[in-house]
Parts: structure tokens; sequence; C-alpha cells
């Protein structure tokens, strides 16, 4: 990161110069609820939706949660995370851990040199970020839920990220626009988040499994992933030898953090290629069908009829007639001017 950004946080803090003057961490700056629960209200102004600041060192950071989500980025150096009293986590240099709002954790003190940035981030600030990747891309719905779902339920995800160029630098861009006040950060920083989503999404095998919770969490995301790329010709054989483990192992484990089969994902995503196909191309419906893995063309029709309640050639005249329409009452209203 720019020397200028980590000289700029490696100052200490009005709250570490209490500590090093001999108080511990005051609760009353992060909440007013009886349990340590930080408050958002506390953390933001008024009207943001992310800030950062940089992780109290020189003290043990009790046990807490948040009521946002919460994106540890380690700068330099390392901390130590107890998750839920459970998981411990070493967060180094590069790593990244995002944290929902119903996760419980504590921070080991941390030294001068052990450097790191808490995102503090409102869960509608994501909205920008996940609308920029694909509508029905199962992997993007997969991190939304580990985020964002209302399941009472601590949940977590740590990269390894370090040697990973781009999440780098966007790190370093969210961090220096908000570091800066830069001007239309708001944006920026929205559009930086859903680029640094569809990077990671690119590296789910740097999502580290430290509980069986997370090795699920992590099998799961490959799996998605590796539907994504591959799902002309995927198969769960194939994906079950790639991570070496049974079938029935994979297979469990992938309904157990969807609520979907391999075979039903798999399906979900060759469907969503060919509307894309059928309203983005003039392909016939026979090289559509081809492209996207179906060799039974009436077993295609009948599954695309079920999903959509139409034939897919009904499908696209919809989608033309419709694109139509628009077209002419854009023309209609510049006639009128």
């Amino acid at each position: 990161m720019d020397e200028r950004i980590v000289s700029q946080l490696r100052k200490p803090t009005k709250e570490e110069e209490e500590i090093l003057n001999g108080k511990t961490i005051q609760k009353g700056r992060y909440t007013s609820q009886a349990d340590f629960t930080i408050d958002s209200r506390k953390m933001l102004e008024r009207g943001k939706l992310i800030d950062i600041r940089p992780h109290t060192r020189f003290a043990e950071f009790p046990r807490h949660k948040h009521n946002y989500i919460e994106i540890l980025y380690m700068v330099s150096g390392q901390t130590v995370h107890i998750i839920d009293d459970r998981v411990k986590i070493v967060l180094e240099a590069g790593d990244l851990l995002f944290l929902n709002q119903y996760t419980y954790h504590k921070v080991l003190p941390a030294g001068k040199g052990d450097i790191g940035i808490n995102f503090i981030i409102l869960p509608e600030f994501f909205d920008v970020a996940f609308s920029m990747v694909e509508e029905e891309n199962e992997l993007k719905n997969f991190l939304v839920d580990t985020l964002r779902k209302d399941n009472s339920r601590g949940n977590y995800l740590h990269f390894h990220v370090s040697g990973i160029l781009p999440i780098q630098n966007l790190i370093e861009n969210m961090t220096w626009s908000i570091l800066n006040h830069e001007t239309n950060r708001h944006k920026i920083n929205q559009t930086t988040m859903g680029l640094l989503f569809l990077q990671l999404m690119n590296y789910t095998d740097t999502l580290e499994d430290h509980d069986k919770e997370q090795f699920g969490n992590r099998l799961t995301m490959n799996a998605l992933r590796y539907i994504e790329e591959n799902y002309r010709d995927a198969t769960l054989e194939e994906l079950a030898k790639m991570e070496e483990k049974s079938i029935y192992q994979v297979s469990r484990l992938i309904r157990t953090h969807t609520g979907y089969t391999f075979k039903e994902l798999l399906q979900i995503k060759r469907m969503n290629k060919a509307v894309e196909l059928l309203t983005q191309t003039t392909l016939s419906i026979a090289d559509i069908i081809a492209a996207v893995g179906y060799d039974n063309t009436s077993y295609f029709f009948r599954i695309f009829r079920e999903k959509f309640k139409m034939s897919p050639r009904k499908y696209r005249e919809k989608f033309k007639k419709i694109g139509e329409d628009s077209l002419s009452m854009g023309g209609g209203m510049n006639r009128e001017k």
C-alpha cells in the first residue's frame, strides 16, 4: 500500500494514546446498549453508508458484534481474531475478513506495526456492488446471503489474497478515496466494491476454511465458480475429483449451503445463458441449445417452458417486441420536442 496511506494510518489515534496512558477500551465510545454491539450511528456520520477507521492497537478489543457489515483489511503485521468464542483467525498482511452483523468476535492486542483497517458498511451500500454482477449469478447470491441474510447467525469469509494485485489495488483505491474525501467518492467506492466482489469471485480458492462451516462455504463457492466457467459440460463427478472429496460429500455440502442440488444449479446457469443468447444474439434456437450444453432438444424445450411458461421462440419474440415498443415510445417523445 502507498506509503502516504500507511504513514497516515500508523499515527496513534486519540483512543490509542489514551490506552498507552493507562486507560482501557471505553465501550461508550462505540455503543449505548447494554451488550457490546457497536452502533453504526456512533461510527458513521449521518447519511454515510461507508467509512473506515484504523483498528485499535495496544489492547485487547473485547468480545463484540456490530449492527453493520465489517470488512477488515490488514495493511501490515497481523491481528488475531477469536470468532464466536471458538475459531481463531490470524489475519496477515493483505488478508480480507468479512463479518456479517451477527458475528461475535474479539481481537487480541496488536502492536505498533500491526496496522489494520476496519471498513464500516451499511448493508444498502452493497446495492450497487451486487447490481454489477450478473443478475442471476448464484455465486453472487451466495455472497449476498452470507453478508446480508437475516438469520441471526454469525458468518464470516476470510480471503487470503495478499498476492493478488488487482484486489490489493482496489482496496488501496477505496482507502485513498475515503481518507482523502475524494470528490464523487460515494459512487467511486460503490463501484470499486463491485469490482472487488467480481475479483473475489475469480479467487474463491483463496477462501480459508477454519472450521466445518467455512469449509462448506469454500467448497460451495468453488462449485459455483466451476459451474459459471464450465456450464456447458460440468459434472458433479469432475467437481468431486477436483475437490478430492466423494460425490456424496460434495453433493450434500452444496445442497446444505445453497438449498439447491448440483443439477439444479447447473440448470439455472444454463437457462440463464440460454435467455442471454436468445435476447442478445441471432443464433438459431438449435445452436443455442447446443451452446448451453444440452444434447436433448425435447428436454431443453420442456424445462424452458416449465421455467418461463412459454417456448424459446415466443420468449425471443416477446423480448423483441418490448424493445421495439420502447424505441417507438422514445421516438414519439423526441418528435414532440
